[in-house]
């Protein structure tokens, strides 16, 4: 009988994970772990120990945490492949450093399984960046067995049924989750900076309105009445503007009881927004701007490092506008087919603006704007854009291409009479309200001196990206 049950145990490989847990809590050890300090993300490592040579090791000390997606064992040697926040390192486990005792406990560990070890920095042989293991501890046994990882999910079915599954097998469905992420939070930080309150309003109506749509029916118990899942948030922002806030948004769920499919979910996400004394014109401006600010934040990744608005100092009354200092990190997959990349200093994962039209002139990169927004030329612009490529071309104005070290750009978006003069004197070009003027370090410097700003810490050097942009 027992024989029976061993047999049926060894078949199902989720009986065998389970039989592995009581045998941890009958020998006192806790399946799940408890909580640890890391001292890194396997990501950081990946970064900070890049330059490492084949066969180098260090003594520098690092825990770490996360899942483990491969095991291999070789004899007094075994390679575990450790994966933490998108990002994967290898484990490498010997039974000199780990003792015969502990070494059988991490052979035995399953692939899925959450573990936390502490070890030391080195580069095999082979070329692979990995952790001498000194130390383990099991986090969370993993009792159903992930997916075969030659040929990985592909079942649609257990995709969207188990999309922990799904995240977890699949790094492009990970990278989507993130940029989701990062979209919300653009909108919501630009919607901010213009000047609108984030509200929620109720989920429940007593009465349903502000779309044609059929909706969801709940019952209130505590009022003995039927409820509306909401279809809109329209009516409760517009009771807002009538209270007397005069810019209103929410980014919040709404519920229709209609049709479905892969593309369509009863249940989604809406922003809706609602500003008092503006018009058609000014909505559509706010619509650009969070669309602009959403597409920077998902695809290019730009980070601020800086942002300054100026008044000119003495100036004319009008002469205002902001200069931006940012440093560029597209994902390498976005641009993987990209001609140059370069790198940013300091370590940053940054993959740099791409210059590859730079020698004609005219970098072809998208800039970031003060509230986030790229600065885009207009629709149907293109015989404008044409046009100013053949003026750079001539012009004295065109910015070098960024060198290998170097991923900082700085832009200025100015108007006014300073600024006007200031182009149309050293670089011979008229003013155009919309054009964008490449421009070296040293002339950024000049323009910013122009405009009184020479004070500012901007930190521009030779190579460096810069940009004028003609209100």
């Amino acid at each position: 009988m027992a024989e029976e049950i061993a047999e049926v145990i060894e078949d199902d490989p989720i009986e065998v994970r389970k039989a592995k847990r009581a045998a941890l809590i009958a020998a006192g050890v806790d399946p799940y772990g408890h909580a640890i300090e890391r001292s890194h993300s396997v990501g950081a490592l990946n970064e900070r120990y890049a330059h490492l040579e084949d066969g180098d090791s260090t003594e520098d000390a690092v825990t770490i945490a996360g899942r483990i997606m491969a095991k291999r064992v070789q004899g007094k040697i075994a390679f575990l492949e450790l994966r933490e926040s998108g990002c994967d390192i290898q484990l490498f486990c010997r039974i000199n450093a780990l003792g015969e005792e502990r070494f059988a406990d991490l052979c035995d560990l399953d692939v899925g399984d959450w573990i936390a070890v502490t070890g030391t920095m080195m580069r095999t042989k082979r070329g692979q960046l990995s952790v001498a293991v000194d130390s383990f501890e099991l986090m969370s046994k993993s009792l159903r067995p992930l997916p075969e990882k030659f040929h990985g999910l592909t079942d649609k079915e257990t995709r969207y049924r188990q999309r922990y599954v799904d995240l977890v097998m699949n790094p492009e469905v990970r990278a989507t989750f993130e940029r989701r992420f990062k979209i919300v939070s653009a909108i919501r930080r630009y919607m901010e900076d213009m000047g609108f309150y984030e509200v929620e309003t109720p989920f429940l109506h007593a009465i349903i309105g502000g779309a044609n749509a059929k909706p969801f029916i709940t019952h209130f118990n505590a009022l003995d009445r039927d409820y509306y899942l909401r279809i809109a948030t329209e009516l409760p922002l517009k009771r807002l503007l009538v209270g007397g806030f005069e810019k209103v948004f929410e980014i919040g769920r709404q519920f229709r009881n209609e049709g479905m499919d892969p593309y369509h979910n009863p249940e989604f996400t809406t922003m809706e927004a609602y500003a008092a004394f503006s018009d058609l014109d000014g909505m559509m401006d706010l619509t650009e701007g969070y669309i602009k600010a959403a597409a920077m934040a998902a695809c290019c990744a730009f980070a601020a490092l800086g942002l300054w608005a100026f008044q000119a100092r003495g100036g004319d009354a009008r002469e205002s506008g902001q200069v931006m200092l940012a440093r560029s990190a597209p994902s390498p997959e976005q641009y993987a087919d990209a001609p140059a990349y370069a790198e940013a200093d300091e370590g940053m994962e940054a993959e740099a603006l791409m210059m590859d039209d730079a020698e004609e002139g005219a970098p072809n990169q998208k800039q970031a704007s003060p509230a986030g927004n790229p600065l885009e030329a207009e629709d149907g612009a293109a015989p404008a854009a044409e046009h100013r490529m053949e003026d750079a071309v001539d012009s004295p104005a065109v910015a070098p291409a960024m060198s290998a070290d170097k991923a900082l750009t700085g832009t200025v978006t100015a108007g006014g009479v300073t600024a006007r003069a200031w182009v149309e004197r050293e670089l011979g070009l008229p003013w155009e309200a919309g054009r964008q003027y490449p421009l070296t370090a040293e002339q950024f410097s000049a323009l910013l001196d122009e405009l009184n700003l020479a004070g500012e810490d901007f930190r521009l050097e030779a190579g460096d990206a810069c940009l004028l942009t003609a209100e």
